[in-house]
């Protein structure tokens, strides 16, 4: 599985528009939205701030990825969005705010690719040039093509 696969270029937000946790959960549901990914957008968004207040999907390493399985998807889908300043994403103790976070949204019987789309995003973070491409990234085409360049 390649994540550009289920990346749409407008479903990348950079700058988000929102400060905090759920702005910018709903932020990226909007773009899923917009994009024609969902079918019913308050599903999806109920499904994932539902997942994110169950634990915190914030790395150790400034990545958040909410996620969340629900009938308002037909297939596996992805937004990225790109803070202007790391937002808080009630990371653990010691973890850093969150960089960049990719949001995955999947059919209820979606478990094997769903499965396979989080560690492919958590693959692709841990590539240091990755990381640093993105971080330096001032456009949502930037973040587009970083995922082309390192998605191999």
């Amino acid at each position: 599985m390649k994540t550009i696969d289920i990346l749409s270029k407008g479903c990348v937000c950079v700058p988000l528009v929102a400060t905090d946790k759920d702005g910018v959960i709903a932020e990226l549901v909007d773009a899923l939205d917009r994009d024609g990914c969902l079918t019913n957008r308050d599903q999806v968004l109920a499904a994932v701030l539902g997942r994110e207040k169950i634990r915190s999907t914030a790395t150790e390493s400034g990545l958040a990825v909410p996620h969340g399985k629900s009938p308002g998807v037909k297939r596996l889908v992805m937004a990225v969005g790109k803070p202007t300043t790391p937002i808080d994403f009630g990371a653990p103790e010691g973890y850093p705010p969150s960089d960049l976070v990719i949001l995955l949204a999947s059919a209820i019987d979606d478990t094997g690719p769903h499965i396979q789309a989080l560690a492919k995003v958590s693959r692709v973070w841990l590539n240091h040039d990755f990381r640093d491409e993105v971080k330096s990234a001032q456009t949502s085409d930037a973040i587009y093509a970083a995922f082309e360049n390192f998605d191999g």
